[in-house]
């Protein structure tokens, strides 16, 4: 068979290399949705197909660099495939994802070779992260993007932001706690960038817009949960000095739903920014606490004697600083630190929560020093809205 001419795009968008491009080609939605969120965690984007004709349009169009292909003998038209893999422009690589040895297997390898794809060694089923990442390790970018990988208002302008979240635990009963909101950028050449490489600074003047879009959507977020689960109690983190004008502290006020499961926003603030301004934290968490909203600090660490004596502490909770809490198994002097924090939340009637839990010793050692709340990856990563509703909150959580 003829090939036609291979369509190149750039290796770089502008000094930067391209984030790694997949199509997962699969007629099962449950399992291209599975395959996509495992490879944009590993950092790739992403597209689906569900026929060899919406493969072939997908090679010509998106250009990916991987193609993963599903192989079940009732799944996707797999000789098929390949033929529209080979008739258009597609210069990538073939993942194929199924049972090793098969008929169907062997026949797709041999198929390969004829139409000259390369093809990868197949991913056998089942199998995990590990694995997946190993598999396709030659095609991630030996580098970081930079910092900033973007700047914030061309994001906001083109709906490349959106929130994930991570759920929190009733140290005890190990119920769910709700969830914190952590802002992400899904951008279409690096695919899904973390906050570190996009944040802007308080003197940047995107600053407040970009705290107003958090605000804006963890509240939609509200909504789309209580339709498909139930309703969730949603933390977000916004910077002190956005509550330094007035204005925007009574238009978050008046944004609050008015539904009658809704239970409250909690807004975490850096508790080093809180101390440095404790008197307008103090008079902001005392205005908008009878709007159903509160207060939480977020990172208490070894500065916590400054939050001693406080005459007014509308504060409901303290988070402890994740550096104080891993490892804290096998640290006593990061237990300490726990122990202080958690007395003086006693002290002021607020809830403590165990930020970066990765491990079964360190949530032990979590609940016996008397957390009420934990959170980490130990209870799962923090994942899209969507993920959050089918993965965290569908689930019973295990006992560590």
């Amino acid at each position: 068979m003829e090939r036609l001419a291979k369509a190149t795009r750039p290796a770089a968008f502008g000094r930067r290399k391209l984030t790694p491009r997949a199509c997962i080609a699969d007629n099962k939605r449950h399992i291209r949705t599975f395959l996509s969120e495992a490879l944009e965690e590993l950092g790739f984007v992403t597209f689906e197909c569900g026929s060899p004709a919406d493969l072939g349009r997908c090679a010509g169009t998106e250009m990916p660099d991987l193609v993963v292909l599903g192989l079940a003998s009732d799944g996707i038209d797999a000789g098929a495939a390949l033929d529209a893999l080979a008739a258009g422009p597609f210069d990538g690589r073939i993942l194929p994802v199924g049972l090793g040895g098969s008929v169907l297997a062997t026949a797709v390898c041999q198929l390969a070779g004829e139409l000259e794809l390369p093809l990868l060694p197949i991913l056998a089923t089942p199998f995990g992260a590990d694995t997946l990442r190993h598999s396709v390790a030659a095609l991630l970018p030996a580098e970081a993007p930079p910092s900033p990988a973007v700047d914030v208002a061309e994001a906001l302008k083109a709906g490349w932001l959106e929130l994930w979240y991570q759920q929190k635990v009733d140290a005890r009963s190990l119920t769910s706690r709700g969830a914190e909101a952590l802002i992400r950028m899904r951008h279409p050449a690096w695919g899904v960038v973390p906050p570190a490489r996009f944040i802007p600074d308080e003197n940047d003047r995107s600053f407040r817009e970009l705290s107003e879009f958090v605000i804006g959507r963890a509240l939609a977020d509200w909504r789309y949960f209580i339709e498909r689960h139930g309703p969730v109690d949603i933390s977000i983190n916004l910077p002190m000095a956005l509550l330094e004008d007035r204005h925007v502290v009574r238009e978050l006020c008046a944004s609050m739903p008015q539904h009658p499961a809704f239970g409250g926003l909690v807004i975490e603030l850096k508790s080093a920014e809180v101390i440095a301004n404790i008197d307008l934290a103090v008079e902001v968490a005392r205005e908008v606490r009878f709007h159903n909203i509160a207060i939480s600090l977020d990172d208490v660490g070894a500065e916590w004697p400054a939050l001693m004596g406080c005459d007014r502490f509308p504060f409901v909770e303290l988070k402890v600083d994740r550096q104080f809490v891993a490892g804290c198994a096998d640290d006593r002097l990061k237990r300490t630190v726990c122990r202080g924090i958690i007395a003086l939340a006693e002290g002021y009637g607020a809830r403590t929560v165990a930020e970066g839990v990765e491990t079964r010793a360190d949530f032990r050692a979590a609940h016996d020093m008397g957390f009420d709340v934990a959170q980490g990856y130990l209870f799962g990563k923090a994942m899209s809205a969507k993920k959050f509703v089918r993965a965290a909150l569908a689930r019973p959580i295990l006992a560590p």
